[in-house]
């Protein structure tokens, strides 16, 4: 693992404690500070008193589920990287956790060394994004104007706060302007994962940036799917 992550402070939000246990382990074993919570309202209290680089958030909590949990942690910090824990036999929970806020999830049961692997990822390109924007602060197209230091963008009727993720996303189409780029570049490039992993991340996150910036997002003028191939940013 690269020097820069050890340290990295996780809030590991999990009520099963033998999973947690287990977590709280390897992820410390690979040089990362963790804080575990136990429910919902123990982890925003632990998110209110102290800065963390990523956050691992169950679903099935206690007083607070992971969605409300996810929404309050957006609210008050857009740019934080949070991996959602899903059960396997809940697939609209996927979709959900990534409406409220969630960068990527991960299916139990899993694999520990994939869990570790999308952990690194998600640290890699939050260091990757902030290298990024000071080449590229803003960008206008249509009647959008994005700057991807403070994630705040105006499309014409509204003021949105982007997710760092969401940012990350368009920022590599803008980049790539008028090229076809495939959902295994996507996942590689930007997530930083296996592209061998199944996951309607991709498809979703596009479904988003459709919402902020097209005007008729079911019929989409910069953000084009290609068939069979991908989707392509095509600007002004």
């Amino acid at each position: 693992m690269k020097e820069d992550f050890k340290g990295s402070k996780i809030l590991l939000v999990e009520d099963e404690e033998t999973l947690a246990v287990g977590l709280e382990y390897n992820l410390s074993e690979e040089g990362y500070n963790v804080k575990w919570a136990k429910n919902g309202r123990e982890a925003l209290e632990l998110f209110k008193k102290e800065k963390f680089d990523l956050i691992i958030l169950d679903i099935m909590l206690p007083y607070l589920n992971g969605f409300e949990v996810a929404e309050k942690v957006r609210d008050a910090d857009p740019q934080i990287p949070v991996l959602m824990l899903t059960a396997k036999t809940e697939s609209g929970d996927k979709v959900k956790g990534l409406e409220k806020g969630a960068d990527d999830y991960i299916t139990k049961p899993f694999h520990l060394q994939e869990l570790l692997l999308r952990v690194k990822g998600m640290l890699k390109r939050k260091t990757w994004y902030k290298l990024s924007y000071e080449n590229q602060p803003a960008y206008k197209f249509g009647e959008n104007k994005i700057n991807f230091e403070s994630l705040i963008c105006h499309n014409g009727k509204e003021q949105i706060q982007l997710t760092t993720q969401e940012a990350m996303l368009l920022k590599y189409l803008i980049e790539r302007k008028g090229q076809v780029v495939t959902r295994k570049e996507l996942l590689e490039n930007v997530w930083h994962i296996n592209a061998d992993i199944e996951t309607r991340t991709i498809d979703i996150f596009i479904a988003r940036l459709r919402k902020y910036f097209e005007i008729d997002p079911a019929n989409p003028v910069y953000f084009k799917s290609i068939r069979g191939a991908g989707y392509m940013f095509t600007g002004n």
